[in-house]
C-alpha cells in the first residue's frame, strides 16, 4: 500500500516500523478468507508483520491463532503488533521455522501468504528475497506443512500469483487434495488476473469461483471492495 501506515478501525500498524510491509492483496485475503464460527484453532504461516493473524482475530472473536515467522526483526514486530492490539490473548507469536514446527495441534484453518516466485531474478536485499522468492520455502513445502498440520476437514488459504496458480493446481492435486473456493484478484477491469487466493482441503466439495476488481478508476475503489475492505481500512 502506498500509505505509511496500515489502520483498522480497531488497531493501528506504523508501516514505517515493520520489518515487512503491508500490501493490498494480503489485506484482501485476510478479509476475504472463510473463517467460519466454530474455527478454533489457525496456524499462520510466514506471518510478517502478524496482519493475517490480526485481521482473523478481529473477524473471528473465538479462534485462537498460532502465528510462525522464519525472519528474526519480522517476528519481533509481529509480537509487538499482537502484543499491542484488543486480540492479544489469543494471538500466539513464535520466531520458528514452520519446517520444523512440532505440535499435537490440529489446525481448522491454515493461512499464508508465501514467498511468491520460482525461478526469477533476485534482488541484492537477502530479507526481501526469502519473503518474495521460494528460496528456503517453496510451495511443496507449503502443502507439505498443511498435511502436517491441518486438521481432517480443515481448510488452507494461500495467496498466490497468478502466474503461480496453474503450478499450484497441479500440486495439490497430484497430492489429492481439492479446491474449494477461490478469489481472482484483479487491479482494474480492463486488466488481467494477477493474484488467486485459493482455497483448499482434503474433503471434495464443490468450487465456489469468485472476482474482485479493486479499483473503478485510478484512485477510486470499486464498491465490492469497500464492502470488502470497510471494516478494517479506517478511510473507507
Amino acid at each position: 500500500m502506498s500509505n505509511q501506515y496500515f489502520q483498522f478501525k480497531q488497531f493501528k500498524i506504523e508501516q514505517d516500523k515493520c520489518a515487512m510491509k503491508v500490501s493490498t492483496d494480503a489485506c484482501i485475503q485476510g478479509a476475504w478468507t472463510p473463517i467460519k464460527d466454530d474455527v478454533q484453532n489457525v496456524l499462520d504461516i510466514g506471518t510478517g508483520t502478524g496482519l493475517l493473524s490480526l485481521m482473523l482475530a478481529q473477524r473471528n472473536k473465538q479462534t485462537h491463532i498460532d502465528a510462525i515467522e522464519l525472519d528474526e526483526q519480522a517476528a519481533m514486530q509481529a509480537k509487538e503488533n499482537a502484543e499491542s492490539c484488543p486480540w492479544a490473548e489469543r494471538i500466539n507469536v513464535f520466531h520458528a521455522d514452520v519446517k520444523a514446527y512440532q505440535t499435537k495441534q490440529r489446525y481448522d484453518l491454515i493461512i499464508c501468504n508465501p514467498p511468491f516466485f520460482q525461478n526469477s531474478l533476485l534482488g541484492d536485499n537477502d530479507q526481501r528475497n526469502r519473503a518474495r522468492h521460494t528460496i528456503s520455502f517453496n510451495y511443496s513445502d507449503l502443502l507439505d506443512c498443511c498435511e502436517k498440520n491441518l486438521s481432517a476437514d480443515g481448510c488452507a488459504s494461500v495467496l498466490l500469483p497468478n502466474s503461480e496458480y496453474a503450478y499450484w493446481q497441479k500440486l495439490i492435486e497430484g497430492k489429492g487434495w481439492h479446491s474449494i473456493e477461490t478469489l481472482l484478484i484483479k487491479p482494474r477491469a480492463d486488466v488481467a488476473i494477477n493474484r488467486v487466493v485459493s482455497v483448499i482441503n482434503r474433503v471434495q466439495q464443490m468450487t465456489k469461483e469468485h472476482t474482485l476488481i479493486i479499483y473503478e478508476q485510478p484512485g477510486v475503489y470499486t464498491e465490492a471492495f469497500e464492502k470488502l475492505l470497510g471494516p478494517f481500512y479506517l478511510k473507507l
